[in-house]
């Protein structure tokens, strides 16, 4: 959950717990300050996703087709090495740092053949992991 754009398990270690903590429907009031809660972020297309396989790597793109453990990705980018995230997951919601983080130019579609798992993007993830970056 995020509050004041803080995630909940970081802002609860600036509490004091001297101080009552109130929350009243979509908002919480911690040492005086209101936070506005808010849910994660929606995906930003019902089928942006990020793809784990087997032996070809981690892929994101647009999902076309998912059957059994065949995936088609419509503008589809190798995730080649990633940082700023500990898990897929977390690259999916947030995306990688843009520094250290390598992802390829796209290609207009890729079928893999080995699909161990899809997760859904969030915009923030989407944004971040639809940018090329490789340096020349």
């Amino acid at each position: 959950m995020v509050l004041g754009g803080l995630e909940l398990s970081t802002l609860l270690g600036y509490i004091n717990p001297k101080e009552p903590m109130t929350c009243e429907g979509k908002t919480v009031v911690i040492d005086g300050k209101t936070y506005e809660l808010k849910q994660p972020s929606p995906t930003p297309h019902k089928d942006f996703v990020l793809v784990r396989t087997y032996t070809a790597g981690v892929h994101v793109g647009t999902l076309l087709k998912a059957d059994g453990k065949v995936v088609s990705l419509l503008n589809a980018r190798r995730v080649w090495r990633w940082k700023g995230a500990n898990t897929l997951n977390e690259l999916a919601m947030r995306g990688g740092d843009t520094g250290y983080t390598r992802i390829s130019e796209p290609v207009p579609l890729i079928q893999l053949l080995e699909a161990i798992e899809i997760i859904h993007c969030s915009v923030e993830g989407a944004i971040n992991l639809a940018t090329s970056r490789w340096p020349a």
